[in-house]
């Protein structure tokens, strides 16, 4: 697949690209004066890697979140995980593509996976539903998370979606009760859940499956109760001004990690994870592993009781006197 390259990303590409081919020539013809390019497009080029690992604003990491070459969960699954076994169907109403799950084993560890999945093209989207989630998604997500609770094994959740689905069937079925039903029994449930933010984690479709005794997000995703352009058509009643509702939103990692939001952020190679997905992959299943091993150390009270502290710890309020 043709890398596909983001605006902010446009001046460095175009370093690279007359890099290479003065290089390509250079193997032809020497020439000092090439070789003097030369050097000072490599010094070009780590000055720009530079400045986009360090220097990227709220906006320029949500646009690495949609890229859409970044890795999915089943690319994942694909990479790091074995013997992924899917299942099936919420026994209500139906099968969810939107929201695969089942069993797998991760470096010996065997748990439940659960998680968002897009689509690459415009046939896989409609089948995936671009990642939205219908109730049977969430309804399913939650047998098989007591199918984990029974058979004592982990649960860990990969959350990639823009929201789940808006659309009038999933009022029909009632998308807001799943989703109600899933933030309460995750929180009484008695196995340790691990959950992973991806790419995109979007209200409370993200939280349906986001409850968990730690959170971890890659360190090119975002996390919010709202698009970027969604609160700016509210704020500033025009999408343009996505880029200051994305700073004003405050959904980074690095953000999220200091309100504790998140528990932690899993760093990923230069330029995002799109760039090098294996690489990627095995920071990310490094970070699941130990996560695991950590909680599985905690006795099951202990550990619903840290669950419940750490979610009501969550955002602030101040009581003021109406009559002051």
């Amino acid at each position: 697949m043709k890398s596909v390259e983001l605006d902010f990303e446009k001046p460095l590409g175009d370093v690279l690209r007359e890099l290479e081919e003065l290089e390509r020539k250079q193997e032809s013809k020497h020439s000092d004066k090439r070789d003097s390019r030369i050097a000072e497009l490599k010094g070009e080029a780590d000055r720009l890697r530079r400045e986009l690992r360090e220097d990227l604003t709220a906006w320029q990491r949500v646009q690495i979140a949609r890229h859409p070459q970044r890795p999915f969960m089943l690319d994942y699954v694909d990479l790091v995980f074995d013997d992924f076994l899917e299942l099936h169907g919420d026994r209500h109403i139906g099968d969810d593509e939107a929201m695969p799950a089942g069993l797998a084993t991760i470096r010996g560890r065997r748990v439940v996976l659960i998680g968002h999945q897009k689509g690459r093209d415009t046939k896989e989207n409609l089948r995936r539903n671009f990642g939205s989630a219908h109730p049977e998604g969430y309804r399913k997500a939650l047998r098989l998370m007591r199918l984990a609770e029974r058979f004592k094994l982990p649960v860990v959740t990969m959350v990639d979606t823009p929201g789940a689905f808006p659309g009038i069937g999933a009022e029909q079925r009632n998308i807001a009760e799943a989703i109600a039903v899933n933030l309460r029994e995750m929180m009484l449930l008695r196995t340790p859940i691990v959950t992973v933010i991806l790419g995109e984690g979007g209200s409370g479709g993200a939280l349906g499956i986001g409850v968990a005794d730690r959170v971890l997000m890659m360190e090119n995703a975002y996390y919010s109760v709202i698009s970027p352009e969604g609160c700016a058509a509210i704020l500033w009643k025009h999408r343009q001004h996505a880029p200051e509702a994305a700073e004003a939103l405050r959904l980074t990692a690095a953000h999220l990690a200091d309100l504790g939001v998140i528990d932690a952020v899993v760093s990923e190679p230069e330029g995002g994870a799109h760039r090098d997905q294996m690489a990627a992959a095995n920071v990310l299943a490094d970070s699941i592993c130990q996560t695991l091993d950590a909680l599985q150390t905690i006795p099951m009270g202990q550990l619903l009781d840290q669950r419940y502290d750490k979610f009501r710890a969550v955002g602030a309020f101040e009581e003021v006197d109406a009559e002051s």
